[in-house]
């Protein structure tokens, strides 16, 4: 027991000392250390190194669909790792899983989206999104087409054109220079849209790019019509559309793709996280016929745009096993039930708790806004979304906070939940908000 804790205490002080963390404040792991030591996952719980066992309502980063410790996938990923682990595919070199996923996402595509360029990522998606956009003008005779324009409380990723794009202020303040012409719209406003493009000149913007639900920005659900809108908009302007399905893709919304729901197809669809679940990196952009026909046959010379792992013959075997598996296990299906029953779960709790303001869930993805006055949706001074995720994984619940202008709790658990696991939740959180509001109110 004590070699234990001093092997516990021994990773704890070289995380402080060695481990940057990615969007963590870091006074805070310099103080108390990572909050958990993950050592194990299997389906929607993880378990660290002090034994606590959580449930992971976010699937981690929104990505773990199919759930941990899914032995195939790692079976998968060896067998592949034995026969080739790597090989390049630039310059027409290729390999048999990046060309098979490559046909398999066109397949499962909504409309005539084909065509994919593989990434190692989503912001490497979106920026791969960007560029593709601001050459496929160049080709056509009109460079001056390079402005892209996204949405207010968007999240597009942190790569420098990723991050350029996101129109959560404080991930572009990070840094002292973000790349030139990107341009931000109200979030839900076709007129401003319009505005926008009117204000810019047509002429002068390549793309404009749109989560179908805004995750990171708080799980802001469209408008009715809105994206119907968007599409008839973008082509009166003559303007490429593109979707961010990095979070909302492969069932997480209870189809395959979230843009699905609105009945449109954009031009160009930006994919990652739960195309492998996370067991690998991977991420792409699937282009349409138009799009890559006009490529082609326009293009003179080398596309001068490429990654180390585009294509990566490990990660694309895993991710076809993935999308085998949820094809075969219904996922998506599953991931509709039990949204239901987590919307109907949230709206229990609304009912019930006076800090609870609007909720909302569209498949496995939802929201819970936290307010001071329910009728004004006025909200308090110190926000409490992180207070009550911190004592939800107190109660075995792990779930993520939104407080850039809103104060908001988001939730994503692995598309395999079941009923008596959604309904375990909403006991944890109804547990959690007792008690944050017996000491507030």
């Amino acid at each position: 027991m004590i070699k234990e804790k001093t092997g516990i205490q021994e990773l704890i002080d070289l995380d402080k000392k060695h481990f940057i963390h990615p969007t963590t404040a870091i006074e805070q792991q310099q103080a108390d250390g990572p909050s958990f030591i993950f050592k194990e996952g299997k389906g929607i719980y993880l378990t660290d190194v002090k034994g606590r066992t959580v449930i992971d309502g976010m699937s981690s980063l929104w990505n773990v669909n199919i759930g941990h410790g899914q032995e195939e996938l790692a079976d998968v990923a060896r067998e592949q790792m034995a026969k080739l682990a790597f090989t390049s595919n630039f310059a027409t070199f290729s390999n048999e899983p990046a060309i098979r996923l490559a046909a398999k996402i066109a397949s499962i595509a909504p409309g005539d989206l084909n065509a994919v360029f593989f990434t190692s990522g989503g912001s490497e998606s979106n920026d791969t999104a960007f560029k593709l956009a601001r050459h496929y003008w160049i080709l056509k005779g009109q460079p001056n087409r390079q402005k892209i324009i996204s949405r207010s409380k968007s999240y597009h990723g942190v790569a420098m054109g990723a991050t350029s794009a996101t129109g959560l202020k404080p991930f572009r303040d990070f840094t002292n220079s973000i790349a030139p012409d990107f341009c931000y719209v109200d979030g839900s406003s076709i007129e401003e849209l319009r505005k926008a493009i009117e204000k810019e000149g047509p002429e002068t913007v390549a793309a404009f790019i749109a989560e179908p639900i805004q995750g990171a920005g708080g799980v802001n659900l469209p408008p009715e019509g809105y994206f119907k809108e968007v599409r008839e908009i973008c082509d009166e302007y003559g303007i490429l559309m593109v979707t961010d399905e990095v979070i909302t893709g492969f069932g997480r919304t209870g189809v395959y793709f979230g843009i699905e729901h609105y009945g449109v197809v954009p031009d160009m669809m930006c994919f990652a996280k739960g195309v492998t679940s996370g067991y690998a990196q991977l991420g792409g952009v699937v282009l349409n016929d138009k799009l890559h026909k006009d490529f082609i046959s326009l293009s003179k010379g080398t596309l001068l745009h490429g990654y180390t792992y585009s294509g990566h013959p490990m990660a694309c075997a895993v991710a076809l096993k993935n999308i085998e598996i949820i094809e075969r296990e219904n996922l998506m299906e599953n991931s509709k039930q039990r949204g239901e029953e987590l919307l109907a779960g949230f709206k229990k709790l609304q009912g019930k708790h006076q800090i609870i303001g609007d909720v909302r869930a569209l498949g496995l993805i939802g929201g819970i806004s936290i307010v001071k006055d329910k009728m004004t949706g006025e909200g308090f001074k110190t926000q409490l979304a992180p207070r009550l995720v911190a004592e939800a994984a107190k109660n075995g619940l792990i779930c993520r906070s939104v407080t850039f202008d809103q104060d908001t709790l988001v939730f994503a658990p692995p598309l395999i939940i079941t009923k008596t696991e959604v309904e375990k939740i909403i006991d944890i959180l109804d547990k959690t908000f007792t008690a944050v509001e017996k000491e507030i109110l």
